[in-house]
């Protein structure tokens, strides 16, 4: 399966934030990579480059590449709403996504990985696809395997701290999670204005 292998580091720096969780590269050099990077703020850019930097972060992030975002952008586009809203929403319901907002993974990569090794059921069927669109109703739960049984609540432990999800319910004793609805854009935050998102497609 196609998937982006980047260096995290430099993409974070490139951005200015922690796409992909907490970053001490971001921290200790908070300024673009290479070797002028430390020596002055970031040059003026166009609203072209603008937007293709929001939409790159947006990528990043998620972990889509580029064919695969442009699919879920025409597929925003159709349904009734706000674009930029459906985008971020259809981004949210990946399979992946939402084992890291369950907590089976600390970073997005780590649960596309939990995913992909065959750890959880939808519905009590194994879904190994990442991309695999979570529906309200579904209930993902890890698989009763005991080696997915640990890692689960290994993973489930370790990110315990981070804030639950009002769009789902988790039962951390069972490794439950279950989709009550799509979230409202107020419930998540990407760091993108995903309106010069639309914007760039627009063009």
């Amino acid at each position: 399966m196609a998937r982006d292998r980047g260096p995290i580091d430099k993409i974070n720096r490139r951005f200015g934030v922690p796409l992909f969780g907490p970053s001490k590269a971001l921290e200790r050099r908070p300024y673009p990579p290479g070797h002028v990077g430390a020596r002055g703020a970031r040059r003026k850019q166009s609203d072209y480059a603008l937007a293709l930097a929001e939409k790159q972060k947006l990528r990043f992030q998620y972990g889509v590449l580029e064919k695969q975002f442009r699919l879920y952008f025409k597929e925003a586009q159709r349904r009734d709403g706000i674009t930029g809203t459906n985008l971020l929403q259809i981004l949210e319901m990946r399979l992946d996504n939402v084992c890291y907002r369950l907590g089976l993974g600390s970073t997005r990569r780590g649960a596309r990985q939990f995913v992909n090794h065959g750890h959880v059921l939808v519905n009590d069927k194994k879904v190994d696809i990442p991309s695999y669109q979570v529906k309200p109703s579904d209930v993902v739960k890890v698989a009763e395997a005991s080696r997915s049984q640990q890692l689960g609540m290994r993973l489930a432990d370790s990110t315990q701290a981070r804030p639950a999800c009002d769009w789902m319910e988790l039962d951390r004793e069972k490794l439950t999670g279950t989709v009550n609805r799509v979230p409202e854009r107020e419930e998540f935050d990407p760091m993108v204005d995903e309106r010069l998102v639309v914007e760039l497609y627009s063009r």
